[in-house]
């Protein structure tokens, strides 16, 4: 939709993506939103499940009149998954997690300087393949256009750019972290008098959202109310970890070394090491993947005083849970697992699985029940 010649084909006739026979992809259909009424009509009329697949960079600026339901399904395509990127063969699955039959073993030679690389590389699939450097102008390209182009088109103006980049970059910096929008806003603009209104930046930060470019992973919050005292303040992602690393201006070299400085730093602890978020932003973006596959939904879990913190917790419909603990080392020490043993005396046989992902070689399971992944080990 974003040619211009279709474009003016369907606002003559929005009937004729229904020509022909076989699939139909309608790309960046957000462009002309009118489709989806198109489609779910045609579907009412007895088109066949998978006839028409609506793609699109961004949510559409003016709602459809039917939501879809019982005719459209929504799934949201994050960039490449550990398992997509084919760097081992997984071992042990989210299905069978949650199943209670998961065999935990396995090894894999993905160490830590590999997932370094693959931060950097990015799950993109146009652009992972690009040397070091093509990488940087495309990543650099994607957020640059997404600011000076994809908002605006999404109706939201940008009267500063440069300030909009630094709110990203101080976002970026909180990656893996429940930090303040306040905090964020204030790294991004230290020294400044005049600061951008919060209700500007609140719009910046929804536009983005809509723009897929945010992916934010929110607070679990039970509905039996057997666990009290929750945070549901999200965790801080973006689409894809590269990204982060792009807005830091972070290599290889400076990732496994680097230590925040301010002003950035107030969105984090100081001193802590930008590769452990990083790794667990990597993580996190697979295991949305492999979530999604199996019908679960994922949150993290941080109780108000802090006093527990789990990195992701699954759950299906049916109440299920999965816990894991994303951790930047091989093995998983007793320390490593006491929020997993605590939440298990809370939820009981609610708890399907505890899991440890890590960087290390073997998958195997402790005498507590935790099982201790390598992350290029976990698949669907």
């Amino acid at each position: 939709m974003d040619d211009p010649d279709i474009l003016r084909l369907l606002h003559a006739d929005a009937h004729a993506v229904l020509a022909g026979t076989g699939r139909v992809v309608l790309d960046e259909w957000q462009r002309f939103p009118a489709l989806w009424d198109v489609v779910r009509r045609a579907v009412d009329d007895g088109a066949p499940p998978g006839r028409f697949l609506l793609t699109g960079s961004a949510a559409p600026i003016t709602a459809p009149t039917h939501t879809g339901a019982g005719r459209i399904v929504r799934a949201r395509m994050r960039p490449m998954s550990l398992v997509e990127r084919q760097l081992s063969t997984p071992t042990v699955g989210v299905r069978a997690l949650f199943a209670g039959s998961a065999e935990v073993g396995g090894e894999c030679t993905v160490d830590l300087p590999n997932y370094v690389e693959e931060i950097l590389r990015s799950g993109f699939p146009g652009i992972r393949t690009l040397a070091a450097a093509g990488r940087a102008a495309q990543l650099d390209g994607y957020l640059d256009y997404a600011v000076t182009h994809d908002l605006t088109y999404q109706g939201t103006t940008v009267r500063r750019p440069d300030a909009l980049r630094r709110w990203l970059a101080a976002y970026a910096a909180a990656t893996a972290t429940t930090a303040s929008y306040n905090s964020i806003l204030d790294a991004a603009t230290a020294g400044e008098a005049n600061k951008p209104a919060r209700s500007t930046v609140e719009g910046y930060r929804e536009a983005l959202t809509h723009l897929w470019l945010l992916d934010p992973v929110p607070g679990w919050i039970p509905g039996d109310n057997r666990l009290e005292r929750l945070t549901a303040s999200p965790k801080h992602h973006l689409a894809d970890p590269a990204l982060v690393a792009r807005l830091l201006g972070l290599d290889a070299s400076a990732l496994i070394g680097h230590r925040l400085s301010e002003p950035i730093a107030v969105a984090r602890r100081s001193g802590s090491a930008l590769v452990g978020p990083l790794f667990e932003s990597l993580v996190t973006q697979s295991v949305q993947v492999y979530a999604q596959a199996a019908q679960a939904r994922v949150f993290h879990l941080r109780t108000r005083e802090g006093r527990h913190e789990i990195d992701l917790v699954l759950e299906r419909p049916d109440g299920a849970v999965v816990a894991i603990e994303i951790k930047l080392a091989a093995t998983a020490s007793d320390s490593d697992v006491t929020h997993l043993l605590w939440l298990r005396e809370r939820l009981g046989d609610r708890l399907a699985a505890m899991v440890v992902l890590t960087t290390g070689r073997y998958a195997y399971r402790r005498p507590d029940g935790v099982a201790v992944v390598p992350a290029a080990l976990l698949g669907p």
